[in-house]
């Protein structure tokens, strides 16, 4: 017997109905069981890793295990408000940034909120939080220097645009403060190649954080940089999506053909946060109870920074991570993880820190292994033999200590080490342009400073740079713009040095 046409059309109606309810059922679930920032939910069986889930109240959250009867998420705001028995919802989006144009000079939570009390932003787009990075084919090799301002890190262990350099010591020895005259001295640089800055505050005290924000302020450096904030009191989520959401707020940048530096301080306290989160989530704890995949963590955060290829707009994305050692124990498990990951690392001695040498480099384990081929012509071919020349230095110091006679060529090296380790000190928040830190080391490397008392060389330094300003700028103008050292221009700086050296002595 043929079915009348309403009466399938009533059938179709309960199959389409039936299939809406199963999927629906799929599309929530219910709170099991929450504490400590987690929260167990049975159902959500199409859930997707990394998703954001709404557990109303305005709580949000993201999936993270997603095991046979049940799925582990963590919890991006108080877990004071999350009750057994509540219904979870999904959302259907991967957690994401908004991100545009106008968050430049903002303070910003990691999911996108301003902190700064200026008003909402208003986005351009939503960028995702973990993604692939590019492949090889997407990027050139890095050779493009990005200048610190630091005569140290300029001439023995240089940046390059597109490089990950890491920066490692313990507590107090001015990690913090070598990224914020790196951002600072970006106000030193032409429009045209400066850098818009990220600083990724993580686990910081929110009075530190405040203290980094009002010295960018105060040095006018808020104009090119976006401050990314999840603080010591904030859950543990949020520190550990915080380096990934300023990642992708410089990766916004990057594609628009633009040079980005973030700073993320500091990954010890973000796999930290990782490990809090995962024991807690009941995965298995390895070596220092932190979990198997904490290097893939920091991997595929660091390997997002790069130099991309012209033909995609030839923007870059330079790294400077922190991590903070315990007692200069650089074979802990983070710290061998993230060297094995960076281009580079620049060490902080405390010892040096301590005996008054600032920024307190250790020439000896610093290094580059990308920068000397972005390093500008005339900056090498001045400090080329620098680092070779402190370190010979060091060596003989230590016999000179234990009082055995040296040569006339070993009391001439340890008195130009002396002069050049005096040179290489250098107040903090006082970056120089690549033409003053030329100049200056030039003079080192060429004995102009072996008639000079030590104590005298930092004096010396001070002086001839306001010579030079005022008397010979045009000079300097040559050094900041020219990639290399012509004869002409070497001619000029030694008329000027000799010039130099007769109103010192006469000043003195």
């Amino acid at each position: 017997m043929a079915l009348r046409p309403e009466e399938i059309t009533n059938i179709i109606k309960n199959k389409i109905e039936h299939f809406n309810t199963a999927a629906d059922i799929n599309e929530v679930g219910t709170v099991i069981q929450v504490g400590d920032g987690i929260a167990r939910v049975h159902g959500l069986n199409h859930v997707k890793a990394s998703e954001l889930v709404d557990f109303g109240n305005g709580v949000k959250g993201m999936a993270m295990n997603l095991e046979y009867d049940n799925v582990g998420c963590v919890l991006m705001g108080s877990d004071q408000q999350v009750r057994e028995g509540d219904t979870v919802k999904r959302t259907g989006e991967v957690i994401s940034i908004p991100v545009g144009e106008k968050i430049i000079g903002r303070v910003v939570s990691p999911l996108g909120q301003p902190l700064d009390g200026k008003g909402p932003i208003s986005p351009d787009k939503n960028m995702k939080l973990d993604i692939v990075a590019p492949g090889i084919i997407d990027r050139q090799p890095v050779k493009q220097p990005l200048q610190t301002g630091i005569k140290a890190i300029d001439s023995m262990v240089p940046i390059g645009k597109g490089q990950r350099e890491l920066i490692i010591g313990d507590r107090q020895t001015g990690k913090t403060a070598l990224a914020i005259d790196a951002i600072i001295n970006q106000k030193n640089i032409p429009q045209e190649e400066r850098c818009i800055c990220i600083y990724v505050a993580v686990g910081q005290k929110q009075s530190t954080v405040a203290q980094v924000v009002k010295t960018l302020t105060d040095f006018g450096a808020m104009d090119y940089t976006v401050v990314v904030s999840a603080t010591a009191a904030d859950p543990a989520s949020l520190l550990y999506i915080a380096p990934y959401a300023g990642c992708a707020i410089g990766e916004y940048f990057m594609w628009k053909g633009k040079d980005v530096l973030i700073v993320y301080d500091d990954l010890s306290k973000h796999a930290q946060a990782y490990r809090q989160m995962s024991l807690l989530l009941r995965r298995p704890p390895g070596r220092e109870a932190y979990p198997g995949d904490v290097f893939y963590l920091h991997s595929r955060l660091l390997e997002r920074a790069c130099k991309l290829s012209k033909e995609n707009g030839g923007g870059s994305l330079t790294a400077l991570p922190i991590i903070e050692t315990q007692a200069n124990d650089v074979s802990a498990y983070i710290p061998t993880n993230v060297i094995s990951i960076t281009d580079g690392q620049i060490y902080l001695e405390s010892n040096l820190f301590l005996s008054g040498i600032k920024p307190a480099v250790n020439v000896g384990l610093s290094v580059s292994r990308v920068g000397g081929s972005a390093q500008r012509k005339s900056m090498r071919k001045v400090a080329g033999t620098l680092r070779i020349d402190l370190s010979q230095y060091q060596e003989l110091a230590g016999f000179a200590q234990f009082g055995s006679e040296l040569d006339k060529e070993s009391q001439r090296q340890i008195a130009r080490g002396q002069r050049m380790t005096e040179l290489l000190k250098q107040n903090q928040y006082s970056p120089l342009t690549v033409g003053e830190e030329v100049l200056v080391l030039y003079a080192g490397t060429h004995g102009y400073l072996d008639e000079i008392e030590v104590p005298q060389v930092l004096t010396y330094e001070k002086q001839l740079l306001a010579y030079v300003r005022a008397e010979k700028a045009s000079v300097l103008q040559t050094l900041n713009t020219a990639n290399e050292l012509s004869d002409e221009t070497e001619k000029q700086i030694i008329n000027l040095l000799d010039t130099f050296k007769t109103v010192f002595k006469a000043g003195k």
